[in-house]
């Protein structure tokens, strides 16, 4: 079956054709390790993980591919201000090497609790210095660089359509007033190599051709990603920040240096918001996965609310909207334990399924469909196991550790349990409501039905 992805260098839905149709190519931006990555930074990565898992499903080989950005990246993007790493090496007491490797062990970690599928490669800016260093000398050797004061950049003039990406050929004329630099040729000009200042001890610097320094943002995902899938690749991902400045600067070096786009297909996840605005660490309101987990969210529940916005829609993130979403978890899990075994899955709702999948990531359909399935009276449990078993492939919400798995409570809870069906029994609802306020204690709700009592995970 085809596959439409939404092209953000065509603007339109193009019909995906590997380059090799034995092994897709895909790059994602990866976080900047210089603390610990938000729930907005994670809806890019789990809309990366959701198009992976699309295109395996749909057969396909797939390499992919994130970085770790642990060095170079500035708290402006445009290449002004402090070394982020650098910054949060002083504000949180540590070296910027272990700065480094904590929050990267963290993001693994977050990465395993929102059920994303481990790249198959996560390769490091800075075991990578040189791979950089070598990409900047043959920009440099085919005229695309100068050299001022506080480093080497990129003559962006030298690209005849740099800026495509973002949809102006030329730089924004409000980017154009504001010089911050004023030794660079052009505004959109961008740092490939950032000398290091005598007035200042870094911690993370290299020895180039053009003096001790660090390499710049955006030269190491081109370096990486040329390194790890070719001069030309399939797909590239990212938040929809990266179209104004990391992606184009990014094509510009590779058609500067290899004469391609580096990808033929470049997808943006919308933002994230929080209360309907902006995520602001002024705010208050930059949450993590492991603040869900001390709101009492298994961090898979923000999962399923990711899956019910498409990844080009802006999401409005509330704990009310969270919780909604908790709630349809739960009753999908507590259902698809009552099924039996999987055996032969629905060809019909399998096929819409992957209609909806290969419509570029069409995941409101697909939880739709999910939903539609569960209430389908016409189709046996194993039936509805079965595909519901295959469709979790792509959904990633780990429902195989439910399916047709009826829920095993230990003795403690059962004894609980029983007393309180005696309590009603004589009609104390008194001891009723106390014996369920212990059971909740223990992790679990009671549903009071006409078959009696039903248990389910809080």
């Amino acid at each position: 079956m085809d596959i439409l992805l939404y092209n953000s260098l065509s603007k339109k839905k193009d019909l995906f054709v590997p380059l090799n149709r034995d092994l897709v190519g895909v790059y994602t931006c990866g976080p900047t390790v210089y603390n610990t990555a938000s729930i907005g930074n994670f809806r890019a990565f789990l809309f990366a993980d959701l198009l992976v898992r699309t295109l395996r499903f749909n057969g396909l080989e797939v390499k992919w591919v994130m970085n770790i950005t642990d060095v170079g990246h500035l708290t402006d993007d445009a290449d002004q201000g402090e070394d982020k790493m650098e910054k949060g090496s002083r504000e949180q007491g540590m070296t910027a090497w272990e700065i480094a490797q904590t929050h990267t062990d963290e993001f693994y970690l977050d990465m395993d609790r929102f059920h994303i599928v481990r790249p198959d490669v996560l390769p490091k800016a800075t075991d990578h210095i040189q791979e950089q260093v070598d990409l900047i000398q043959i920009l440099e050797k085919k005229g695309h660089t100068y050299t001022i004061s506080d480093g080497v950049y990129f003559d962006t003039s030298t690209i005849f359509n740099y800026g495509v990406l973002r949809g102006s050929i030329e730089p924004d004329k409000k980017e154009a007033r504001i010089e911050e630099n004023r030794e660079k040729k052009h505004s959109a000009d961008f740092a490939l190599w950032k000398f290091s200042s005598q007035e200042e001890h870094r911690q993370m610097e290299w020895d180039s051709p053009w003096g001790v320094g660090f390499p710049g943002w955006h030269i190491e995902c081109t370096a990486m990603s040329m390194k790890e899938l070719g001069d030309l690749f399939d797909i590239h991902t990212g938040g929809v920040d990266h179209k104004m400045i990391h992606h184009p600067n990014e094509m510009a070096q590779a058609q500067g240096s290899k004469g391609t786009s580096e990808a033929r297909v470049w997808m943006h996840n919308e933002f994230l918001l929080v209360d309907g605005g902006k995520m602001s660490k002024s705010l208050g309101n930059v949450y993590t996965a492991e603040q869900l987990r001390e709101h009492g969210f298994d961090p898979v529940v923000f999962r399923y609310l990711i899956l019910t916005a498409h990844y080009r829609q802006q999401l409005n993130f509330t704990w009310d909207s969270l919780a909604a979403a908790q709630s349809a978890l739960k009753r999908l899990r507590c259902i698809v334990r009552e099924w039996e075994m999987p055996s032969v899955g629905s060809a019909e709702y399998e096929v819409r399924f992957l209609e909806a999948v290969n419509n570029d990531l069409d995941t409101p359909r697909a939880i739709a469909l999910v939903w539609e399935l569960v209430n389908d009276s016409t189709l046996a449990g194993s039936s509805k196991a079965q595909t519901l078993k295959k469709w979790d492939a792509v959904l990633g919400l780990g429902l195989l550790d439910y399916i047709a798995r009826p829920l095993v409570v230990s003795d403690e809870v059962q004894k609980l349990v029983d007393a309180r069906a005696r309590a009603r029994l004589a009609m104390d609802w008194e001891e009723g409501d106390t014996l369920r306020a212990q059971i909740a204690e223990l992790g679990y709700h009671v549903d009071d039905t006409a078959d009696g009592q039903k248990l389910s995970e809080l």
